[in-house]
């Protein structure tokens, strides 16, 4: 945050709204305890910090600044409510709240700067200078001009900025982190353990006894809402779109032939592939040379050997014109025969050798085996000013009270008819209903309308439209134990499974930690007996992953168990630990110092500015807040 801070404080936008300077760091503190409505608040005065203001208008302008950037990022408008919903309102006023707080700070502190000071920081700004690198008066008119501000009120605002800096900075300068907290990440990262381990596999379900019929029934009581049926629709649903509105069956072979024609080079072509080995050279004469010898009945493996290089250095694979950047060779290698090796190629990295040492010739699938999807192409291409028409002639009949299976048939479409299916999309087995088209959007509709109901119709984000009838409703109902029993006897065969793996598993901790082998105690049990070493927290070897927080939750020597897969234990021994020196200047301890001592700053400035909050205290007009974002209460 420090950092974005001294960043900001280099451009005209960071310095001018400096929106983001402490918001961030300031979202928790408590200044929406506030519960009565305080008197003797001014007519633009928002909230106040000891004797510093701050004013309804600077709130619009800083809300409307993060409003608009919200709405960029989001690429879409955003409403007010939804802004408060997101929390922008009280993001934004908490850290014009801090900003108040550092100012009245700096000036308790009698902090201050020369009126040259500021002007000799602003001519410095690179915004403000010119196509000669001088401070261009005209741009920085122009500039603070398309920002909302006079000059008068960007120095005042720059002069707060400065001192804000200053304020932070002198809190920060010089601050490192302690070494016991740089050793103790060091050790967090670098441990590396050796451990041996085995994977005690869980019983299938189906293979766990069933318990007595009341145990089973107290079992569905203690969860009976699992077992309820989901609220199921039936509903009839016609989906328009160039795909559905196709007739490939009334495509000629003639017309289908004529589109192959068009498109069967591009569409179902696989143009022509070459092994082409290249070799370079420093220059056009190194080149010459090595031609001359392969003239004089050197091989091409010989010459390229001669210039230091291996087979696999000069081979450029099997590849098509387009893959070889430079189209000088890409001219050459596909004009060669097989086997032939060019004369001298002049490209733009360099004089090359090229050898074309096989041939793919280009290939295209025969009309006969894509024929059904050129017509299907063909006949989408067909549809699609068709839909228009469709469109309406569904459109009038339904104006006309018709069903949408009468309408559909109308059109000559046929409907879709969907016996069941819940607002997840699944049917009455629990089974996903296929094949459902724009299914989420569809499904938001249908629950939210009811028999009878003249639905508005949908439109399909890839073109088209969607008319749908609710025809049944079956609402929402507990199952009884007998109808949900084979769900009930499978949940509970699942949980007895997983029962027993873990008590298996405590069972052979408690062996190791007693002082038996951990080879006995696998072979005991019938288990393969692993190891791995290096295993850090990252994880590491073969060791799973799921089980390696675990590993370091235990001493070396010590034993655990952690779960791993769907249902399986493993159970483990440490057997050792290395740790590696300590790089203070290694990339990976660097950038996690980094990171470290960005939030150790900022916990540090965010005590400060609680601190000064509570010292100073804060005092917000609810009325006046909420009336500045259209909000009807605070």
């Amino acid at each position: 945050m420090l950092e974005s801070m001294r960043a900001a404080t280099q451009g005209l936008i960071g310095r001018g709204v400096m929106t983001i300077v402490l918001g961030l760091i300031i979202l928790s503190f408590a200044i929406w305890g506030v519960g009565d409505v305080f008197r003797g608040f001014g007519a633009n005065k928002l909230a106040e910090v000891g004797k510093e203001e701050v004013t309804t208008e600077s709130f619009r302008a800083a809300y409307q600044t993060e409003l608009q950037r919200l709405q960029r990022q989001s690429k879409r408008a955003v409403t007010n409510e939804e802004a408060r919903r997101f929390g922008l309102d009280r993001q934004v006023l908490s850290r014009l709240v801090s900003e108040a707080v550092l100012n009245e700070e700096t000036s308790s502190l009698r902090l201050a700067m020369s009126d040259d000071e500021i002007a000799r920081l602003i001519a410095q700004d690179p915004s403000f200078k010119g196509v000669n690198g001088q401070f261009d008066r005209a741009r920085f008119v122009e500039l603070l001009r398309d920002n909302g501000f006079t000059e008068k009120s960007y120095v005042r605002a720059q002069r707060g900025v400065y001192l804000r800096q200053e304020l932070v900075d002198a809190m920060t300068h010089g601050l490192a982190l302690p070494n016991a907290m740089l050793d103790a990440i060091h050790r967090y990262q670098s441990e590396a353990r050796s451990v041996d381990y085995v994977v005690v596999p869980a019983p299938p379900p189906a293979d766990v006894a069933l318990p007595p019929e009341a145990e089973l029934r107290k079992f569905y009581d203690e969860r009976k809402s699992a077992y309820a049926a989901p609220e199921l629709r039936s509903v009839v649903t016609l989906a328009l779109t160039p795909e559905t509105a196709a007739k490939p069956e009334l495509v000629t072979e003639a017309d289908a032939r004529r589109r192959y024609d068009e498109i069967r080079n591009e569409r179902f072509g696989s143009p022509e592939k070459r092994e082409v080995d290249q070799l370079f050279f420093a220059d056009a004469a190194a080149a010459k040379a090595a031609r001359d010898r392969l003239d004089a009945g050197a091989s091409f493996e010989d010459v390229v050997a001669q210039a230091g290089r291996k087979m696999d250095d000069v081979s450029l694979g099997l590849v098509t014109r387009a893959q070889i950047v430079d189209p000088a060779a890409a001219e050459v290698a596909f004009s060669l025969p097989e086997g032939a090796v060019s004369a001298p190629v002049k490209t733009g990295f360099g004089t090359v050798l090229l050898r074309v040492s096989a041939i793919s010739p280009s290939t295209v699938r025969p009309f006969e085996e894509v024929e059904a999807e050129v017509r299907k192409d063909v006949a989408i291409a067909r549809a699609r000013p068709e839909i228009a028409r469709i469109h309406d002639v569904i459109e009038d009949q339904r104006a006309s009270g018709h069903t949408l299976a009468e309408a559909a048939k109308a059109a000559g479409l046929e409907p879709r008819t969907i016996d069941s299916v819940d607002a997840t999309g699944k049917d009455k087995s629990g089974a996903e209903v296929a094949g459902l088209v724009n299914g989420p959007a569809l499904l938001k509709a249908v629950f939210a309308s009811d028999v009878g109901v003249d639905n508005e119709t949908l439109s399909l984000p890839e073109g088209g439209y969607q008319w749908f009838e609710v025809a049944r409703v079956d609402k929402a109902r507990q199952r009884s134990f007998e109808e949900a029993r084979a769900e009930v006897e499978k949940d509970w065969r699942a949980q007895e499974s997983e029962r027993l793996t873990g008590a298996r598993a405590a069972d052979l901790v408690k062996k190791i930690e007693g002082g038996e082998a951990m080879a006995k105690v696998a072979s005991d049990a019938g288990l393969a007996l692993k190891r791995a070493d290096g295993v850090t927290r990252g994880g590491g070897g073969e060791f799973p992953q799921p089980a390696v927080a675990q590993l370091f939750n235990v001493p070396v020597g010590g034993a655990g168990a952690a779960s791993v897969g769907a249902d399986d234990r493993l159970v483990f021994k440490v057997t050792g630990s290395t740790m590696p020196p300590m790089d203070a200047n290694a990339p990976m301890l660097a950038a996690i110092r980094d990171q470290v001592m960005r939030s150790y700053l900022d916990d540090l400035v965010a005590e400060y500015l609680s601190a000064a909050q509570t010292r100073l205290g804060v005092r917000v007009n609810p009325q006046a807040f909420a009336a500045a974002t259209g909000a009807q209460n605070f």
